[in-house]
């Protein structure tokens, strides 16, 4: 029932305001008992496809129904560029990683703070301001990263950018202009980022990463000045970096001119213990840290922030200024609101438990369903990595992809070669989606037949930062 509803939504069959029928009325028809439906309406305002209102039951979501796809001639340039796409026809599970959990978006607690800075925002607030961010919000992120990322910074210290990706491309452009022809980048890593560094005409030079991280020997022999890495939860590995090898890159980076762009991916999200500190904390001269909102509020509010080590700032508040003359002012104002009330962190634990019982899920069913994988990453963040024995990842993903669940290969986000494996985004899907997704690609690899649900098609993928 809910695959039903949820096709014809997404879909456009059933329209934005709609009222769904009453859930005794549909029990009734459809011969099933009033519980059913109940859960079906719920699973449905849990994604937020659907809304209920006292009074009025549930009625399809304003924002819920697909927007127009893109042409064809756009659809290549997107794929060109390896920018999102919306989720390809036959695709019933889209597992990207990097997608965050879009439903759990904090509807009310962002409206609560959007009137409340409305009611106080002045001329001045709305003007052009510092390209650097909002003074209010620079204010709050250094008190809240020393508090729960243990970054040492003030608020003059803070570039707040459109995300990591603009953070990475103000960074990778000044070291181009300085000449800087390479950086070291870990191996597998984020595909989305060594492209991003390439567009900026610096080479990403592959470092192997293992069970401790990106292996410091290998750092070395490039004699490269610049690495870029993601300590407290590696993409794609899920691997923290140990603290031994955390040392010998403090080492490393102490020896000359050099630095540690970190990438705070997924920092927010961990669920056995609190996160590792930032190593920004260990060395702010050396290291500039990079952070967004892109996983924990969404992708689309392109937020985030850039703390370089002070000698680089003024070239990077001029790139800044001449990017874009500055962030938005009001999502930044409501953002600055949120984490001062203490609605952001809870919201924050609000998500880590959402998230815990969806990668429960989908571990369980690959144990159960996928035995052969060794999985990875279990510890935090919104992905797990299933590392396969044999094969070529590419045709075993095109396996999976063909029982209407998308993954990513392992090998896309590699430059060397590796053990083959699949890295799959659970973020986005509510448990029993997760466990059927897990069946179809135990199906898949094992050759037999899996009957997938009927097909929808989801909301796009999002980048990862």
């Amino acid at each position: 029932m809910t695959d039903g509803l949820r096709a014809a939504i997404t879909a456009g069959r059933l329209a934005p305001g709609t009222r769904l029928p009453a859930t005794r009325r549909l029990a009734a028809e459809l011969g099933v008992s009033r519980g059913v439906v109940v859960q079906a309406y719920q699973r449905l305002v849990d994604e937020g496809l659907a809304a209920a209102r006292t009074g009025s039951g549930t009625v399809v979501a304003r924002d819920a129904a697909v927007a127009p796809r893109p042409s064809a001639d756009r659809r290549r340039t997107l794929r060109r560029l390896r920018l999102p796409l919306p989720t390809p026809d036959g695709i019933d599970l889209d597992l990207s990683p990097g997608v965050p959990d879009l439903s759990a978006f904090p509807r009310a607690a962002w409206l609560r703070a959007e009137r409340a800075v409305l009611d106080r925002v002045t001329a001045a607030d709305l003007g052009y301001g510092d390209p650097g961010g909002s003074p209010r919000l620079r204010a709050e992120l250094a008190g809240w990263l020393a508090r729960t990322r243990g970054v040492r910074a003030e608020a003059d210290d803070i570039l707040v950018c459109g995300g990591v990706a603009q953070g990475l491309a103000l960074l990778a452009q000044a070291a181009s202009a300085r000449g800087e022809a390479a950086w070291a980048v870990e191996d597998p890593g984020s595909r989305g980022a060594r492209d991003q560094v390439a567009h900026w005409r610096v080479r990403p030079e592959p470092v192997p990463v293992d069970d401790d991280g990106l292996r410091i020997a290998p750092l070395r022999a490039t004699g490269l000045h610049t690495v870029l890495l993601t300590p407290a939860h590696q993409f794609p590995t899920g691997v923290v970096l140990a603290p031994q090898r955390r040392r010998e890159l403090l080492t490393w980076v102490a020896e000359g001119a050099r630095l540690i762009v970190e990438d705070d991916y997924d920092a927010e999200h961990r669920y056995d213990r609190a996160p590792v500190a930032a190593v920004q904390g260990a060395a702010p001269e050396r290291v500039a840290y990079l952070g967004s909102v892109s996983k924990s509020l969404a992708p689309g509010m392109r937020l985030g922030w850039l703390i370089a080590p002070r000698r680089r700032q003024a070239e990077l508040l001029a790139a800044k200024h001449a990017s874009d003359l500055g962030s938005p002012a009001l999502p930044q104002l409501v953002l600055a609101h949120l984490l001062a009330s203490g609605d952001y962190d809870r919201h924050l634990r609000h998500v880590r438990a959402r998230q815990r019982a969806r990668r429960d899920a989908l571990l369980a069913g690959l144990r159960t369903h996928l035995p052969q994988a060794r999985v990875r990453g279990v510890a935090a963040g919104l992905h797990l990595l299933a590392e396969l024995p044999a094969g070529d990842d590419v045709a075993l993903a095109e396996r999976v992809r063909a029982h209407g669940v998308l993954v990513h290969p392992l090998s896309w986000h590699r430059s060397q070669p590796g053990r083959p494996g699949l890295v799959l985004g659970y973020a986005a899907h509510p448990p029993d989606r997760l466990t059927d997704a897990a069946v179809r690609i135990g199906a898949a690899l094992a050759g037999t037949a899996a009957t997938p649900a009927a097909p929808s098609r989801g909301r796009s993928a999002a980048p990862s930062s």
